[in-house]
């Protein structure tokens, strides 16, 4: 992929991870866990870490995308644990990815499961306690079922993306 097209590609895969973001906060969710939510941005990083050449444009269109909605939809406090979770969610995809012995169904999982991970090792930092991980119970079954869904929908779509 020549350097135009890559930069071009990468900017698409931002601003669709971006949107995805926007309109998963206009979806109310009253059925999932406080604090839950479905992750749809990860669909696009998912797609990202099988379409692109290199991990690391994977991980920048990521922190990109987390840099934009943070300024346009939240603040400090969802920029710290959106990149908690999101680099937790990232490192766990990369490396089960790599493997080669997982389908982006098991990668998507694992990056849904570890997101909360992250973010619960940051709240646990912040307040100084470890019982925040009483939590994950429930957390971590969310995380799951939204990381199968989107695993299946990205393993769907990259049939068509070359």
């Amino acid at each position: 992929m020549n350097p135009t097209k890559k930069l071009v590609y990468l900017a698409l895969l931002t601003g669709q991870s971006l949107a995805l973001f926007l309109l998963e906060g206009l979806i109310p969710l009253p059925f999932l866990a406080p604090g839950a939510k479905l992750g749809l941005a990860n669909l696009i990083t998912l797609i990202a870490l099988y379409t692109l050449p290199r991990w690391q444009d994977a991980a920048i269109m990521l922190t990109l995308r987390i840099a934009l909605s943070s300024l346009l939809g939240g603040g400090p406090t969802i920029f710290l644990y959106s990149l908690s979770g999101g680099l937790m969610s990232f490192a766990a995809m990369l490396l089960l990815q790599k493997s080669g012995r997982f389908s982006p169904i098991g990668v998507s999982c694992a990056g849904g499961f570890c997101h909360h991970i992250g973010q619960l090792i940051t709240a646990s930092l912040i307040i100084g306690s470890p019982h925040l991980f009483l939590y994950l119970p429930i957390l971590g079954p969310c995380g799951l079922i939204t990381g199968f869904l989107l695993g299946w929908t990205a393993a769907k779509l990259l049939v068509y993306i070359k």
